[in-house]
Order: C-alpha cells, then structure tokens, then sequence
C-alpha cells in the first residue's frame, strides 16, 4: 500500500473513532427519555355463567362459596371465573414480614393461579356465617362473615373472617365486581354485630 492511501486509511478511521466517541459523549449528557408505558392487555371476557348462580345477591355470594369449596380436587375454576365482571379483583389484608399491613390484589387468573394447586391437594371448605348488606340501585356492598374448615366435618373452623363483597346488577345478572376480605386475629377479634346471633 502506497504511503498516500496508508494516510488515508488511518485519517478515515481517526475520523470515525472521534465521531463514535462523541456521540457517545453527546448521548451520555443528554437526559434519558422516559419510557412509553406499556398498555395492560383488556381482560378476557369471563365465560358463560350458570343462570342460577347470577340470579341474585344471595345466589352468587352461595355459588362464590361453594366453587372454590370441596375436597382435594380441581375446581370448576370456568364457573369461577362466570362469576367475576371484566377487571374483577380479590384483595388479601396481610401482614407482611416486616409485621406491616398491606392488600395483596389478584385478578381472578391470579387467584387460580395461588389457590389452584393448593386445593388439589387439601381439602377446603368454606361457607357464609352472617352477613351485612347495604344496596343502593344497581351496586351492593356485603360484608360476609365467613368459616372456612379442612372438611365439611369439622366442628370448628381453622380460620373466620370477613370478606367484602362489592356486587352489580346488569339489569339482567349479577357480579361480583370485588372481594376484599381479612381474616380474624387475636387482635382483630370479629365483633358481635357481624357474628352468628346463636353466637
């Protein structure tokens, strides 16, 4: 290679170095641009439900209960899923490691998800003690007390707490738009006026 096209060669890479270089520089002091947020995925449309189950308050709190109810075994998690209006979401107090309070929400896909294998392998079962209902129009807020056992034989359940139905009425069914509950503790005792009267 003459000395000339050698010459050259090493101006155009010089070139090239210094460039990349600065525009590295150029890239590092600008301010990074924030990121375009990514747009949740619309929920599935929830299956068909059973006519019965969505007839009424008292039927879809009885059907809520009794679907994730039963011994070790699948459950009939389409007819949960009936159950839930688009968007639904089932909030868990909990205490955390820390000893702090927080709400655990969960789509009905993430509550099958959680609870699926679980109730294959143990049995649960969980039913309604006394309720508090307040409606006004088409939206109803229960708080539903409840006892859940490991057999339907049991004498005394494993765990009570309240769960806090919200509801909607269509105009032709129900949903069940959230279910927020705690369970009792030593410190949060249930009080009287959601307990049983034979209580």
């Amino acid at each position: 290679m003459s000395g000339s096209k050698l010459a050259s060669l090493l101006l155009f890479v010089l070139c090239f170095a210094v460039a990349s270089a600065s525009a590295q520089t150029q890239a590092q002091s600008q301010p990074s641009q924030p990121q375009t947020p990514q747009v949740s995925a619309t929920p599935a449309a929830p299956p068909p439900a059973k006519p019965a189950d969505v007839s009424s308050p008292d039927a879809i709190l009885a059907a809520t209960y009794d679907v994730i109810s039963g011994p070790p075994g699948i459950r009939d998690w389409d007819r949960f899923r009936s159950l839930f209006v688009s968007g639904a979401r089932l909030i868990a107090v909990q205490k955390g490691k820390d000893g702090n309070l927080g709400a655990r929400v969960l789509t009905p896909e993430d509550y099958i998800s959680h609870a699926g294998p679980y109730f294959e392998k143990n049995g649960f079962f969980e039913r309604e003690a006394s309720r508090h209902a307040d409606r006004y129009g088409n939206i109803m807020q229960i708080f539903s007390t409840y006892e859940s056992r490991h057999d339907a034989k049991d004498a005394a359940p494993f765990a009570r707490g309240i769960n806090s139905f919200q509801l909607f009425f269509d105009g032709a069914r129900w949903w069940v738009v959230t279910i927020y509950w705690e369970e009792e503790t030593p410190h949060t005792p249930l009080p009287k006026e959601f307990l049983p009267a034979a209580h």
